[in-house]
């Protein structure tokens, strides 16, 4: 066989596997479209898909534009991009740590933001912009204590994990504490919270949620590239010329700045980064790191559930974590007691 046949040989699979990729992704966000023309044409003023469509490019007459504008608008879109940054980190996470339940949810992260954003709920009264930032600024210091209590010689798989899930009790003693601490009042709006709901959205930070998920998707899919030679392990990263503690490093920070722009806008949404990613390397094939699906598969989760968990039960809009914690917890059942 020549040189060039022997390259041509090594190509195909690679261009089968890309191709095969975008046709999985084409797929998903006709289904993610599908589901916004749904969640913005439902409810007790209904519109139809071409009032929708007219709306959203403003040509549409005075109802449609209020309804889409200023109800269901800002609402679709932090179910989306909640979504796709669910899924975006839980994909990061789990291929870094290459683990199936190393997710946001599983390691304490979320649940050191959750507990973060809760004791300025309640002991400070933040919220809107505040809280957000004080989200991720908690999230970032949980991480760099599951980080720095987890590391020898490197982050290793098993350590995160047992690390995390200690973080996570000690964040849920916090929360529980806080919850007793505060008035009855401050429970239950914390109580909202803490079920990741999107009935009450501040608009304001959806636009924070729009420009950090821009950045913060920018950076993981320029890192895309080691966190595909990652998966093969530190010795194969570290011949191929990559620093796998650096990398490693720098690919969690990204997880962990999406995974608190999302419990700062919605609350501690659960499950949605531990489901994203494996249908998404299912859907691709060959155990592809695929950032892009899963930011899409992300997004469908948690626009299908939050509609789930407005219509499901007439008159009783239910916090949209409800929905996927139904989903999420048997599948993490189901991934306990399939592993080894």
């Amino acid at each position: 066989m020549s040189t060039t046949d022997q390259t041509r040989a090594r190509t195909r699979p690679r261009l089968g596997a890309a191709r095969r990729e975008l046709v999985v992704l084409g797929s998903v966000l006709v289904v993610l479209v599908g589901l916004v023309l749904v969640g913005l044409g439902v409810g007790e003023i209904p519109l139809s898909p071409a009032q929708v469509v007219q709306a959203l490019f403003g040509h549409g007459d005075t109802i449609s534009d209020f309804v889409i504008g200023q109800l269901r608008g800002p609402r679709t879109l932090a179910a989306l991009l909640v979504g796709a940054s669910l899924g975006v980190a839980g994909g990061i996470v789990q291929s870094v740590v290459r683990n199936p339940i190393a997710s946001p949810d599983v390691i304490g992260i979320t649940s050191g933001a959750s507990a973060s954003g809760l004791t300025a709920i309640v002991l400070f009264g933040v919220s809107g912009i505040g809280l957000f930032w004080t989200v991720l600024v908690g999230a970032l210091v949980v991480s760099l204590v599951i980080a720095a209590l987890a590391w020898r010689r490197g982050i290793t798989g098993n350590r995160v994990v047992l690390v995390g899930i200690g973080v996570a009790a000690m964040s849920l003693s916090v929360t529980g504490w806080m919850l007793t601490s505060g008035s009855v009042q401050q429970a239950g709006t914390a109580l909202l919270w803490l079920s990741g709901s999107l009935n009450a959205v501040d608009r304001s930070v959806v636009g924070v949620l729009v420009v950090a998920f821009v950045v913060l998707m920018v950076l993981a899919l320029l890192q895309s590239p080691r966190l595909t030679v990652l998966t093969l392990g530190d010795d194969v990263a570290a011949a191929l010329g990559l620093r796998p503690n650096r990398a490693k490093l720098l690919l969690l920070l990204t997880a962990v700045c999406l995974t608190a722009a999302a419990v700062a806008t919605a609350g501690p949404v659960s499950f949605v980064a531990l489901m994203a990613a494996p249908i998404s390397r299912r859907l691709v094939g060959g155990g592809r790191v695929a950032l892009g699906v899963s930011a899409a598969v992300g997004a469908v989760i948690v626009l299908a559930s939050d509609l789930i968990a407005q219509f499901a039960i007439p008159g009783n809009a239910l916090p949209v974590g409800v929905v996927t914690g139904v989903v999420g917890a048997p599948y993490l059942l189901w991934l306990l007691a399939r592993g080894r």
